[in-house]
């Protein structure tokens, strides 16, 4: 009997296994998500999956207030740990709402939970910070403040260097009030710990450098000494080079990325590729290998934040070699999916024998000196990076 025509239409049957009978969560995302919504959050689950499995150097990007929900320690961390994570892309905010455990002066966390419909103008009266449906105390800024101006302050801050610099010198302060007061590891203080790079894609969009500001009016004035800066062309070619080593000198030889919220760091994150290909010339360069997203932007506003695998494709941001297999994009609030999500993949394998950190903040010399000798090597790349200083004369007036 010959196949049917309207057989080369379909897939297989539908079917969804009962969750009273899963063994657990993992059986779950793989048996009983048949479809509609839940067939895109299982999507996001089984690109994920390949990659922790195949021990792709993963990037991750995160906008939104994971650190005052503590969201970091229920699943970031895990995930972080659980993967090959070769960098993670935040918001200064991330950064600076961090430190707020470590003002801790009893056992509790100075953020509370606080009504999402409740009377804000009352809130601002008595003095509460709402974030959503948590909040705190406004004097917790105020003390963050002051223990940020003490930070950049200190010696080591006193250059120009990238966010990953900063980010790691600022895990390092966190971690030693952290470990005086017996708090749990924030996210900072894990990544400093793994020499896991934290990038800033706006730096000055955030309180951290607001504090920078406050120091560095003082010493325009001649009030102190400071000279604390950030030095963005290298902060860029830093992630150019770790994009560099995951394609040519991982195990892997490939790269993949999970984008949760969007923003300025999904855009900073995308941007390797066109930076080696576009404005360095380098051939065979190639984007992510892997995109799996959980954004909540609609993709009709046409936004960086909306934009779907596919789209990214056209750009050269990601691999156009079986994407449609490797990516997924799923509107939605992270916040709800990712805890189910990372509970699933991290089974108990994973949580007695995580895999070694990649560690590529102590190898991010290297690594750079390794893609300028690419660059300089590179004799046509090189030409064409000449060539493109002068103006054609087709584009001259």
């Amino acid at each position: 009997m010959k196949d049917c025509p309207k057989d080369s239409l379909m897939g297989k049957a539908v079917t969804g296994k009962p969750v009273t009978q899963c063994r657990d969560l993992n059986e779950v995302f793989e048996e009983s998500l048949p479809a509609f919504g839940g067939a895109y959050l299982q999507r996001v689950y089984e690109v994920l999956k390949q990659v922790i499995e195949q021990r792709i150097p993963l990037v991750i990007t995160c906008a939104g207030p994971v650190t005052v929900s503590d969201q970091h320690r229920a699943w970031l961390i895990p995930l972080m740990r659980a993967a090959q994570t070769a960098y993670i892309t935040v918001t200064d905010a991330i950064c600076y709402h961090d430190g707020h455990d470590s003002l801790r002066r009893t056992a509790e966390r100075p953020i509370r939970k606080v009504d999402l419909f409740g009377d804000d103008a009352r809130l601002r009266e008595e003095g509460v910070i709402r974030v959503t449906d948590t909040g705190f105390d406004e004097q917790v800024l105020l003390d963050q403040d002051t223990v940020l101006t003490a930070m950049l302050q200190r010696p080591e801050f006193q250059k120009r260097m990238t966010t990953t610099e900063r980010n790691y010198l600022l895990g390092r302060c966190y971690a030693e009030r952290e470990q005086a007061l017996g708090i749990a590891p924030g996210l900072m203080s894990t990544c400093a710990e793994l020499d896991l790079p934290v990038f800033i894609g706006a730096p000055a969009d955030g309180s951290v450098f607001l504090n920078s500001v406050k120091l560095w009016t003082l010493a325009r004035m001649g009030k102190i000494r400071y000279s604390f800066d950030y030095d963005l062309h290298e902060d860029v070619f830093e992630s150019c080079a770790y994009h560099h080593w995951g394609l040519f000198e991982s195990k892997a030889k490939a790269m993949a990325i999970m984008i949760l919220g969007g923003g300025v760091p999904k855009n900073y994150s995308l941007q390797p590729e066109p930076a080696l290909s576009q404005i360095f010339f380098l051939k065979e360069i190639r984007g992510y290998d892997y995109d799996a997203q959980i954004v909540s932007a609609p993709v009709t506003d046409g936004s960086l934040s909306s934009c779907w695998p596919a789209e990214a494709v056209s750009w050269g941001k990601v691999n156009p070699d079986g994407y449609m297999s490797r990516t997924v994009s799923m509107q939605g609030d992270y916040s709800s999916y990712m805890p189910f999500i990372v509970r699933a993949l991290v089974g108990k394998e994973l949580l007695h024998h995580p895999p070694e950190p990649l560690r590529l903040y102590a190898q991010r010399e290297r690594l750079k000196e390794a893609l300028l000798r690419k660059i300089g090597g590179d004799a046509e790349a090189m030409e064409a990076m000449l060539r493109s200083l002068s103006l054609p004369e087709v584009l001259k007036a």
